[in-house]
């Protein structure tokens, strides 16, 4: 009959932990200036250091890093260096086009012209409030720098913008159903309904409405700045 092994009691909180008691030492140390900074060691950034181990390949084997790889914390990634106008440009241009594959497309047999423009606009509006401004009030920083590509610039809480972007998509529906019609009807030019070119019409429309809304509001802005300093100055 075997023995049973005694199993080893744990008493201190290191024995249930891996504690890393050393390094802790060494913060505390540094932290009362007990450390010589000076001939402390630079901390490395080295990714394989950092790690403890080589990267690893698709296949599952270890293959050499490139030399000088560090890991940089603050390091900024190639799409946050795009430009703020190119990105909302962009997502208000695919979001269009994607409302005209799916609504536009999809009930354009079954609703009449005006029938199609409100419920393309309702949808639109939707989009716009739910997913394009949500989108733009999240990424954005405190300079507001998403502000200048929405008619209504408004936190997401504001409940009041869901039925403004409504009607305000189905305007600008109208105003896209105006292209077209220039275009079949004066111009002589038959140019279909499809996603790319919807994208780009609905973009033009928009983006000239919301350019008069900035272009007002920054005149007042500016009134006002004025009439405020020839009162002080009075």
């Amino acid at each position: 009959m075997s023995k049973k092994k005694k199993q080893v009691k744990e008493t201190t909180i290191e024995d249930f932990y891996d504690l890393k008691t050393e390094q802790m030492d060494e913060l505390v140390a540094a932290l009362k200036g007990e450390v010589d900074v000076a001939n402390t060691p630079p901390v490395t950034r080295d990714i394989e250091e950092i790690t403890g181990q080589a990267p690893v390949d698709n296949r599952g084997k270890k293959k050499k890093s490139k030399k000088g790889k560090e890991f940089d914390p603050y390091s900024v990634d190639g799409l946050s260096r795009l430009p703020t106008w190119l990105k909302a440009i962009f997502w208000k241009f695919w979001a269009n086009g994607a409302v005209c594959y799916f609504i536009v497309w999809g009930f354009g047999y079954y609703l009449d012209t005006t029938d199609l423009l409100v419920v393309t606009g309702i949808i639109m509006g939707v989009v716009t409030d739910v997913l394009l401004n949500a989108a733009f009030m999240h990424f954005q920083s405190d300079d507001k720098e998403f502000n200048p590509y929405m008619m209504f610039p408004f936190p997401f809480k504001k409940f009041w913008t869901f039925f403004a972007n409504i009607v305000y998509a189905i305007l600008i529906m109208f105003g896209v159903n105006g292209i077209y019609y220039a275009f079949n009807e004066f111009l002589n030019i038959n140019v279909s309904l499809e996603p790319l070119l919807f994208g780009v019409f609905y973009l033009v429309v928009d983006m000239a409405c919301i350019g008069i809304k900035d272009l007002i509001v920054f005149l007042v802005k500016r009134h006002k700045r004025k009439k405020t300093e020839i009162a002080e100055n009075a």
